[in-house]
């Protein structure tokens, strides 16, 4: 059992919680059993898997872990990057917040066929708050990486400014949902190059618009489900 909190498996948990060395390494950290079992179901073997009480002292563990509560097992793995594919696919631009790249990560899984695909100045994927958020899904759908302009297919712009509602689109697929941040949204470059531009209808005595991840997730379920309706 480690008793020591230079041992290097714990040294390597605490260095991930940085992007910088989980880009460096390769390596990202899942906390908690749900999050390990996920793994296991999808077919992921960890680099490094330590449990409380078994492999570890209990305490060193949490101290390493970047939860605030702790965790009683974390496991270390092997980032893995999908190749854009699908009916329906997920782009995300400037989408700076992990929690909401992990839970787009997870609407795509529910809902499309294809990955979600990072673009430029997204959070990243395998943050701890990103896996956390996607709970599992990031193995079992792992994201991708690309430029908008190297995606095949029609491209649906969401815009909280444009006329058309996304019931009303009619585009066929291979089709990417494109998103942007959401104090800015996409950049007017991205706008024009997009084959169709479409809003979430919200009362009007609602909100001025929608947290990003959950306006991409009811376009999903609109369109997702429309096209991979049997």
């Amino acid at each position: 059992m480690i008793t020591s909190a230079d041992n290097d498996k714990l040294k390597l948990i605490r260095r991930l919680r940085e992007r910088k060395h989980r880009e460096r390494e390769g390596l990202f950290a899942a906390e908690g059993e749900d999050l390990v079992e996920a793994a296991e179901r999808a077919g992921w073997e960890p680099a490094v898997l330590l449990r409380a009480g078994v492999d570890v002292e209990s305490e060193l563990l949490e101290r390493a872990s970047s939860l605030g509560s702790g965790s009683r097992v974390v496991g270390v793995y092997e980032q893995r990057w999908s190749e854009p594919h699908g009916d329906v696919s997920v782009y995300l631009h400037e989408v700076g917040d992990p929690g909401n790249v992990g839970t787009l990560i997870r609407a795509g899984h529910a809902l499309a066929d294809g990955p979600v695909i990072l673009g430029p100045g997204c959070a990243d994927a395998y943050s701890p708050k990103a896996v956390r958020a996607s709970m599992g899904s990031v193995f079992a759908r792992p994201p991708a990486r690309s430029e908008l302009a190297s995606l095949p297919g029609a491209r649906l712009a969401l815009d909280a400014r444009a006329d058309g509602v996304i019931a009303d689109v009619r585009l066929s697929p291979p089709l990417v949902i494109c998103a942007g941040a959401e104090r800015d949204g996409l950049p007017t470059e991205l706008l024009e190059a997009a084959d169709a531009r479409a809003r979430v209808p919200i009362r009007a005595d609602g909100p001025d618009s929608l947290n990003v991840a959950m306006a991409v997730t009811v376009a999903l379920y609109e369109l997702g489900n429309r096209m991979l309706r049997p």
